[in-house]
């Protein structure tokens, strides 16, 4: 049975990689703050990867054959990064890159043999003259997030060639599903859509209805990251569906999967958006030569899955609570 370490486990991609490695019949231990879950039961020490003792001793005691770091501090997109507070720099840099370091030193001082997947972004291409986006494009962050997953994918690239450790980085685009939380633009149209449906909301704002990106199925995303780190040799992987869509395509997609007329409900009000940044497409052709990965759900597909998610959730809650 092979041993997984997931480091960012309670995020969207860490619970859908628990769930995609456990069908695989792995042994799967999740790491996020001060929690510890172990998919085959019982009960391990708190691991904390800013401490490198911690983790050094976990990673010597558990000896997991993979190891995905996915842990992040995401910011909002209607923020502004380059006006940080120093607080936010210090974060970013210990979740992307220090805590990053500590876990490859464990790795190399403790498992040698082990693999690690880094989850970085598009955001490291921050604002490319290529479109699409390959793994030759440089890295040119504009962002607090962008730069620091820039970093961190660096270290990985170090460590790959100055100490051989499997350490294999993919730039994820834009991935989501109904674990979102409403921070993200995605959970947020699809939530009040259900909401405006069942009468609990009259209207959604969004700041940029003619706003692009490249979007694809969070679980279609993990699959990749589990194809990557098993190949035979650690390499950088754009993760990307290669197609631009845009904020009013969710929009319409989301409210027609109600039977909703979108155009009733929806407004712009640009004074939410603080930052414009050029759109970003990935080309994924690597991963899919290498892999033979392929998006398995369309946009319109992962919208409508969505809406189902969250209606469901909404009528179990209107149960469990029928006074709110």
């Amino acid at each position: 049975m092979k041993r997984a370490l997931i480091l960012g486990s309670r995020g969207q991609d860490g619970e859908l990689l628990t769930r995609h490695l456990t069908a695989r019949e792995y042994h799967v231990v999740g790491v996020d703050r001060d929690s510890v879950d172990c998919s085959r039961g019982g009960s391990m020490p708190p691991v904390d990867v800013m401490d490198p003792a911690s983790i050094h001793a976990f990673v010597r005691s558990f000896q997991p054959a993979e190891v995905y770091y996915l842990a992040a501090f995401h910011h909002s997109s209607q923020s502004t990064d380059l006006l940080a507070p120093a607080a936010m720099w210090s974060t970013s840099f210990d979740i992307h890159v220090h805590g990053l370091i500590n876990t490859l030193e464990a790795l190399r001082d403790a498992a040698r043999e082990a693999r690690l997947f880094y989850a970085a972004s598009s955001l490291v291409f921050g604002e490319p003259d290529q479109s699409p986006q390959t793994e030759a494009v440089p890295l040119n962050p504009q962002c607090v997030y962008g730069i620091t997953k820039a970093a961190g994918s660096r270290v990985c690239g170090f460590y790959r060639k100055q100490y051989s450790i499997h350490a294999a980085v993919g730039f994820l685009y834009n991935h989501e599903s109904h674990l979102r939380t409403e921070a993200f633009l995605s959970r947020k149209i699809v939530k009040t859509a259900v909401k405006i449906k069942h009468g609990e909301a009259d209207e959604l704002v969004l700041g940029d209805l003619s706003a692009q990106s490249d979007w694809g199925y969070a679980p279609d995303y993990v699959d990749a990251m589990h194809r990557i780190v098993n190949l035979p040799g650690p390499d950088d992987f754009v993760v990307a569906t290669g197609r631009l869509h845009c904020v009013q395509d969710w929009v319409e997609a989301a409210f027609g999967a109600l039977d909703l007329d979108w155009r009733r409900y929806c407004r712009e009000d640009p004074s939410l958006i603080t930052r414009r940044k050029r759109p970003l497409v990935g080309d994924s052709s690597k991963l899919r030569d290498r892999t033979g990965w392929r998006p398995a759900t369309s946009f319109a597909d992962m919208v409508s899955i969505m809406v189902e998610m969250e209606g469901a959730a909404h009528v179990k809650d209107a149960c469990v609570h029928p006074n709110l």
